[in-house]
């Protein structure tokens, strides 16, 4: 049962944007902490950014200040707005819920490269 679906993935060049989307079920959306995490090739899965359902925010060192996670009610969807992207934010990227994640979903792959 789908339950996440992460889009908004692309190429972009270093120093460019990328708007990634993740829709989510109403239970979900509405009850839990929501995350944005990513995994490079090779390593392992971490949280980048998350927010809570009263939109506190916290993010990784190594991204703060170029990353923004928002969350629109209406549209049960969380977003992750990246710039200034760097070479090695190369990943795919999942969102979940931070505490007991659900199944993970595909992902979306987001490549910095010129």
């Amino acid at each position: 049962q789908v339950q996440l679906m992460e889009s908004g993935g692309g190429l972009v060049q270093p120093g460019g944007s990328l708007r990634l989307s993740c829709a989510a079920s109403g239970s979900i959306f509405n009850s839990y902490t929501m995350g944005w995490y990513r995994q490079a090739p090779g390593k392992q899965r971490e949280l980048v950014a998350s927010i809570t359902i009263r939109a506190n925010t916290n993010y990784a060192e190594s991204v703060k200040g170029r990353f923004t996670i928002s969350r629109d009610s209406a549209k049960k969807t969380v977003y992750l707005q990246m710039n200034s992207l760097k070479p090695e934010d190369t990943a795919v990227y999942y969102c979940n819920r931070v505490v007991g994640p659900i199944g993970w979903g595909q992902g979306t792959q987001g490549t910095v490269s010129s």
